[in-house]
């Protein structure tokens, strides 16, 4: 076979030597190499971010869920203020009145039976007192604070040692269990007054009562 040159040599390719396709084996094959380990970083990278996707939405989650328990307990709070404040002033206005049943029964159980119960009466009078500031213990202030008084007026005949019957009713109302903790102080005063013409001596009883602040 012959073969004809036109180009005179500048047109025929090189033929291909082991080094020269090693070359070019190892230039095509770095690269590749290259793409193949970032596309191996990316695939991983992608893991990541989707692992790291899922952990924000559950904390996500748990912050929305933690967030009503917050938001809960400070209403339960606020309730709690409101209902200690209605306490306290429930507390406050009960402290200001006095059980009168009990008193009465006391009264009844110690009347001596040589005096009759005529009148009972129950007035409330106002002091001004230097008490404690409610929310500043330290500072003092006036205030009016009321004071209860209990009138009883009792007569009897004076045979019957009535002066007598009336000192012991006083002094067993101070040395009540019940009673005698709640006076200040039992004041008596007599006097002589006719009842269908006969005469009786008549006595007033003041129970005071202490002031409650």
């Amino acid at each position: 076979m012959f073969k004809i040159d036109l180009l005179k040599g500048q047109g025929i390719p090189m033929k291909s030597s082991p080094g020269g396709i090693a070359i070019a084996a190892v230039t095509v094959a770095i690269p590749m190499t290259i793409a193949i380990i970032m596309f191996g970083f990316y695939l991983n990278d992608r893991t990541h971010v989707s692992i790291k996707e899922q952990e924000i939405v559950r904390c996500q989650a748990e912050i929305d869920k933690l967030s009503g328990a917050v938001e809960q307990q400070d209403s339960l709070e606020k309730e709690k203020i409101t209902y200690s404040n209605c306490l306290s002033e429930v507390k406050s206005s009960v402290s200001k009145y006095i059980q009168w049943s009990p008193v009465l029964v006391t009264l009844v159980e110690n009347m001596p039976d040589s005096v009759m119960l005529t009148e009972l009466e129950v007035k409330q009078q106002s002091v001004r007192k230097m008490v404690p500031k409610k929310d500043n213990p330290q500072e003092m202030i006036e205030k009016n604070i009321p004071v209860r008084i209990l009138l009883m007026s009792v007569s009897g005949s004076p045979q019957n040692d009535c002066d007598k019957a009336v000192r012991d009713f006083r002094n067993q109302l101070r040395s009540s269990a019940f009673l005698g903790p709640k006076l200040e102080n039992i004041g008596v005063s007599q006097e002589s007054e006719t009842l269908e013409g006969q005469d009786v001596a008549s006595y007033e009883i003041e129970c005071v009562f202490k002031t409650r602040l």
